[in-house]
């Protein structure tokens, strides 16, 4: 996820909000069908998009592809604790994890954990093979712990009802 340009919330009106929701929910949604949605002129549309894009609210488009589909049926989070926290031994860790082939998301987090990396295998044997071959073999991991997921849901986001 890209990082916020600024720690202060942007102020937005309950038009921007429903954009958002419906650009949230159906990313491929024309500016012609966001504004029937929405019951405003479609220059209305286009223009309150474009300046949520400049404002950095809306980032770039992306494909949600389901790995199972492409043969890698099994997710898992392997969490991450280093042994020491230099900022160069930090950033190196990840800036590696995140270029690893089948990794989803990297979190860079607070608590007994540094990050939590979220994985798609084609198997238990490669899920262990993952682990082995592209986490611990890295200079300042000091223990992982694998946390296998059953189902995997998206849940409403920043958008949703009640946001």
């Amino acid at each position: 996820m890209p990082k916020s340009q600024s720690s202060a919330p942007l102020a937005l009106d309950d038009l921007d909000r429903a954009l958002l929701h419906a650009v949230a929910t159906d990313g491929e949604v024309t500016n012609k069908e966001l504004a029937a949605q929405l019951g405003i002129a479609e220059s209305t549309c286009a223009y309150r998009r474009r300046l949520l894009r400049e404002r950095g609210v809306i980032g770039r488009a992306r494909t949600v592809i389901d790995p199972a589909a492409l043969g890698f049926p099994l997710q898992a989070v392997v969490t991450v604790r280093l042994g020491s926290h230099s900022k160069e031994l930090v950033e190196d860790f990840y800036d590696a994890i995140v270029r690893t082939p089948r990794v989803l998301q990297v979190f860079h987090v607070a608590g007994s954990a540094d990050f939590l990396v979220h994985v798609a295998v084609e198997s238990p044997e490669m899920l262990r093979d993952m682990v082995l071959e592209h986490i611990t073999v890295h200079r300042g991991v000091r223990q992982t712990e694998t946390q296998l997921a059953f189902d995997v849901r998206q849940g409403v986001g920043v958008t949703g009802p009640q946001a």
